[in-house]
């Protein structure tokens, strides 16, 4: 079977962007953005070096991946969906011990077994051994739950299906229990696990055992925070307090480069979804400028990172630190097709609000005329 990888294409864009895939609850609840001042007619964009208002682009959060990039992937698929699993078990098995590049695959044949996994049954029969192919299955039995249950809040999700939901779930935890089991090491099954513990209905003595041997395995696991994450609000398990000590001990630890700091914008994020007033005192600004220092240090092709930076601007816009908000709008560029603005209403009219804002309320000076293009290019070059 041959499947054009459209849906996946996204998958790969976003998939560490709000952690959407298991966001548990719909976000449409949240407020609109408030009136604020207007934003003059004549407001020039690029004269503060962000790109015109017509060149933004709403189908995507950032840049797309480089085109060889997409077409490897889709190279991939094809392989895999013709059968040959021998070389997404090359492909998966080539991360070796960088378990961040290992979970990036991992991500990338997940998705590819959710549009079809005959592909993954033949491997698991013809090597009933490889905890990838294991840890694969596992974590397809997991979306497939959530698929039943679907994202709505518990009391919004008829019996019936919270009851297959329930039913489902143990068997999921098992066979990533198995699969642990086939590669000691390995942090995918671990993850599965910490995905599934919430919607399984296990309190903190039973999650916590499987939260210690994912960070065994892979101290700063940015999937295995954001579902930890879940676990801790006050949604699921625990409360606003234990949900942001945790973003807190998660930032604090995370080494130069990765993006776990971004995982504080998540429970910013967790707390405005529930109308909780969000935290503005001198050591909250503190914590985003740290945010924003360690983003800089971020490659920038990591998939996730675009969509932190979308939130990062949007909290930097709430906690009135405009000129580092204008700071990320001009890192962004042309892109605005986020979440935090496309559910606020038109994404390109909600960013640019934001944009304007952030320079309004900063008393921006428009840059010099040579410093405009230099400072964001996409003002000058980007095309629809």
């Amino acid at each position: 079977m041959t499947h054009l990888l459209g849906p996946l294409a996204l998958i790969l864009v976003f998939a560490l962007v709000g952690n959407s895939r298991n966001r548990d609850a719909t976000s449409s609840r949240r407020k609109k953005t408030p009136a604020h001042r207007p934003i003059p007619a004549d407001f020039d964009a690029a004269a503060y070096g962000l790109v015109p208002r017509e060149s933004l682009d709403a189908r995507r959060a950032g840049p797309p991946s480089p085109e060889r990039v997409r077409e490897a992937s889709q190279t991939l698929a094809n392989a895999a969906w013709s059968g040959d699993w021998r070389s997404v078990a090359a492909y998966i098995g080539a991360a070796g011990g960088d378990w961040d590049e290992h979970w990036s695959r991992f991500e990338l044949l997940r998705a590819v077994a959710r549009e079809d996994d005959a592909w993954l049954t033949t491997w698991r029969e013809a090597d009933p051994g490889n905890c990838d192919a294991a840890a694969l299955e596992a974590d397809l039995m997991v979306h497939r739950a959530w698929e039943v249950r679907g994202s709505g809040y518990a009391n919004q999700v008829p019996a019936e299906n919270m009851a297959k939901f329930r039913a489902l779930l143990p068997a999921a935890i098992e066979a990533a229990q198995r699969a642990a089991l086939l590669a000691p090491e390995n942090p995918a099954p671990w993850v599965v696990m910490v995905t599934a513990a919430r919607g399984a209905q296990y309190g903190p003595d039973r999650f916590r055992p499987l939260w210690d041997g994912l960070v065994a395995r892979a101290p700063h696991h940015f999937e295995g925070h954001g579902q930890a994450l879940q676990y801790w609000c006050a949604k699921w398990f625990g409360s606003d307090r234990e949900m942001m000590a945790f973003a807190k001990r998660a930032m604090d630890s995370a080494p130069a480069g990765s993006p776990l700091a971004g995982l504080y914008l998540y429970a910013l994020s967790e707390l405005e979804e529930r109308r909780v007033v969000l935290p503005s005192d001198r050591a909250a600004k503190r914590r985003l400028t740290a945010v924003a220092e360690a983003l800089a240090l971020v490659p920038d092709d990591h998939d996730g990172l675009p969509g932190l930076r979308h939130l990062l601007a949007h909290y930097l816009g709430a906690a009135g630190m405009y000129g580092a908000a204008l700071e990320q709008f001009r890192i962004i560029g042309p892109w605005c097709g986020a979440q935090v603005w496309a559910e606020r209403g038109d994404p390109v009219e909600v960013f640019h609000r934001a944009r304007a804002r952030a320079v309004l309320e900063s008393k921006a000076e428009p840059l010099p005329v040579e410093l405009q293009a230099a400072k964001n290019p996409d003002a000058v070059h980007h095309h629809h």
